[in-house]
């Protein structure tokens, strides 16, 4: 069974997990439109990543900037659905467009799909929180990126039938890329990336950021590529000199896909709040430091690849550094580098597709009306 399927996406990691994705379901047979709903405008940040990996968009909005943009991200899914009528609207992730098209899809009576599903922070302050509950809760299909996801929405009372762990598509994307894993002796210095409100937005924390960044020099070169957002609030606080002028330190534009792979896989340790990065360097076997106090990647921290550390207060911006030093070292680096990558073995995009083409899937995306006029309850059943 071929469908038409609605795929939106916002912002850079969308489009590097989404490209697999809608490459596999077009070979598949699958009509697919895609949707760029604007949240990144910088060249770097979507148009650019978007060439790179084929994902030029069939259309592209360009909602306001300011506090109505998650209005007009919702009317803007409300009005594309109408102009594009589809069997399903599949969104992967956290970002607003998540909620923005399972809200509208529900709204046109369109089944939704969330792909990354059932990853879990349960941190109360995260607005990506709250949209992954958004999605959990409108959504027909689950395509849970690991075991540990899917049995988190089972907790949350999500049928079994609807779930199904599928793998993260960025793995996809790697090896897409042909990107490999370099050997632990190969590798050098630290690689660093930081973006989220809270890390940056608040001048105490931002300045804790620039010292640990200047203390990574101790374990060897870094390298800095500044998000727009981070660039803007370094110059307006003034911190960007006290980077620049750091002896070993490497501060720059964000790098395209390729480029940061490259970077990814060379260096030692990975110091960042990103939650793509996270499962990328997985799959290459470099340590992260996660600049955050919970994740929904608890993989990596199971596996004792990955350290929680944010840079709330002093003493846990010397957590990042020290496990920044402990995580680089030789033994770390062997044992990290043979550790199996939890989340996918790159077949992702595939496994979706075939999974939409079955005509089974067709009774769990119906949006029927229950019927409970015989008298017995859902609880009762």
């Amino acid at each position: 069974m071929r469908r038409h399927i609605i795929v939106p996406f916002g912002t850079r990691p969308e489009v590097i997990k989404l490209a697999p994705v809608v490459h596999a379901l077009r070979a598949e047979g699958h009509r697919v439109t895609t949707i760029d709903t604007g949240q990144h405008r910088d060249a770097a940040m979507s148009g650019d990543v978007q060439r790179a990996l084929g994902l030029v968009p069939d259309v592209r909005l360009t909602p306001p900037d300011g506090p109505s943009r998650l209005a007009a991200l919702v009317a803007g899914a409300a009005e594309t659905l109408e102009a594009h009528p589809a069997d399903l609207v599949l969104a992967l992730g956290d970002t607003h467009t998540v909620p923005a098209y399972a809200l509208a899809a529900r709204g046109a009576g369109l089944p939704f799909a969330h792909l990354e599903a059932g990853l879990r922070s349960f941190n109360p302050r995260s607005l990506e929180e709250v949209n992954r509950r958004v999605a959990a809760a409108t959504a027909q299909i689950h395509f849970a990126p690991t075991d540990r996801a899917a049995a988190f929405l089972a907790g949350e009372g999500v049928p079994a039938e609807r779930i199904f762990v599928v793998g993260n598509p960025v793995i996809d994307a790697l090896r897409a890329h042909g990107i490999r894993p370099v050997p632990p002796e190969e590798r050098r210095g630290v690689l660093v990336t930081a973006h989220r409100a809270s890390n940056v937005d608040d001048p105490e924390r931002l300045t804790r950021l620039v010292e640990v960044i200047g203390q990574l020099t101790e374990i060897g070169p870094v390298r800095f590529p500044i998000h727009p957002r981070t660039r803007d609030r370094l110059t307006r606080h003034g911190l960007l000199p006290h980077l620049t002028a750091r002896p070993g330190l490497t501060c720059e534009e964000p790098l395209s896909y390729d480029e940061l792979l490259h970077a990814l896989a060379g260096s030692r340790v990975v110091v960042t709040d990103s939650g793509g990065l996270q499962e990328e360097a997985a799959y290459l076997g470099v340590p992260v430091v996660v600049l955050r106090r919970s994740t929904p990647r608890w993989e990596g921290v199971e596996a004792g690849s990955a350290v929680l550390t944010g840079i709330s207060s002093d003493a846990l911006a010397a957590r990042a550094v020290a496990a920044a030093h402990r995580l680089g070292s030789p033994p770390e680096l062997a044992r990290i580098a043979a550790l199996p990558c939890p989340y996918g073995d790159g077949r992702t995009g595939p496994r979706i597709a075939r999974l939409l083409s079955d005509p089974a899937t067709t009774a769990l995306l119906a949006l029927d009306e229950p019927d409970y006029t015989d008298g017995h309850l859902p609880w009762a059943a």
